[in-house]
């Protein structure tokens, strides 16, 4: 395995250019990157070739490398960080490198600052935001509930932290707390639409839909699952964190939650995938189960669109092509990417 120097890795962190400024291909590219998802696949001639996604604290494109044997790749990790030489390509509308020489690395604490995506807005900015809508909520116990969870130092350091999935939506540093304070902006705005939503119920629950995912992913390095991840997940995390959280509530401020809250709060992070083939425990069956689970659907599908169709660098050069890779998170649509009003 190659390591990088620490001279090497702060040259190249202090010299490197990120995905998000990649400009119109042909263009040569060297540095380090994550990868994710390497696989051996086979060309039309039967020969064997890396596919695979590279990464930055700016986004995501992905790579492929022509000429390489099943030895080398066996080398290379499917999720970590790797030296990359190549170029850029224009490839059915889109951005992709072609990889010309690869090797693994192990970045220092300095060069994966720079290696994993964050979110653009600072996270205590984002956290005292949500903590203002969380005072809104009426209902005494889930007032009381909600500062429980705030109180734990520990588990909101890893919200400000923590992706909102692995890949996917939100997939970034600080991208479970964007996604869940869009979340209750939504919910702010769409409630009074539905007078007779429980408003308590939907904030609370949409809080806690998934914080599991603090103890469902690790991501001080490439964002994987914690066995933990693998073995519970985070619906399921969430509702037992939930019935800890509820008992350190009720002892230490004397507050109880009506009979069933608690049962229907749990319902709301069970069920907020909407379907069992999606992850749900349960379907939802409340109203404000329903509630949460389409503003989460809404933010999760609408954010994959838009980083699909149009992704930042998109405005920077046009690679021609009025359509996007077909998007498996979104059931293998091919996406249109023109938005007709901006042309």
């Amino acid at each position: 395995m190659s390591q990088l120097s620490l001279e090497n890795e702060q040259q190249n962190s202090s010299s490197r250019r990120f995905i998000v400024e990649f400009r119109e291909p042909p263009e040569h590219v060297s540095g380090a990157f994550s990868i994710s998802n390497a696989q051996m696949g086979q060309t039309r001639a039967g020969k064997p070739y890396l596919r695979c996604i590279i990464g930055d604290k700016t986004g995501e494109m992905p790579a492929r490398m022509w000429s390489i044997e099943e030895p080398q790749f066996r080398r290379l990790p499917t999720e970590g960080f790797v030296e990359i030489k190549g170029e850029t390509q224009a490839y059915q509308g889109e951005l992709q490198l072609i990889i010309h020489s690869i090797s693994v690395v192990e970045p220092t604490p300095e060069l994966l600052r720079d290696l994993l995506p964050c979110s653009k807005r600072p996270p205590e900015e984002m956290f005292a935001e949500l903590t203002t809508l969380l005072g809104t909520l009426e209902h005494p116990a889930i007032k009381a509930l909600a500062q429980t969870y705030l109180g734990d130092k520990f588990l909101m350091d890893a919200f400000k932290q923590c992706p909102a999935a692995k890949s996917m939506h939100h997939a970034y540093l600080g991208g479970l707390l964007e996604h869940t304070l869009n979340l209750l902006n939504l919910a702010d705005r769409v409630c009074p639409l539905y007078p007779k939503i429980n408003r308590d119920l939907v904030v609370m629950g949409l809080f806690l839909h998934d914080l599991g995912k603090t103890r469902e992913l690790s991501y001080d390095k490439v964002f994987t699952y914690t066995d933990r991840g693998e073995l519970i997940g985070h619906i399921v995390e969430g509702a037992i964190m939930l019935h800890d959280k509820a008992q350190v509530m009720m002892r230490e401020s004397g507050q109880r939650l009506p009979p069933g809250a608690l049962t229907v709060l749990q319902h709301i992070i069970l069920s907020h995938h909407t379907l069992p083939e999606h992850g749900a425990a349960k379907i939802p069956a409340t109203p404000e189960a329903i509630f949460v689970a389409m503003l989460d659907n809404l933010d999760a599908k609408t954010t994959i669109a838009m980083n699909a169709a149009r992704p930042e660098r998109a405005a920077d050069f046009d690679m021609g092509g009025n359509f996007t890779e077909k998007q498996w998170a979104l059931e293998n649509v091919k996406l249109f990417r023109p938005d007709v009003l901006k042309q």
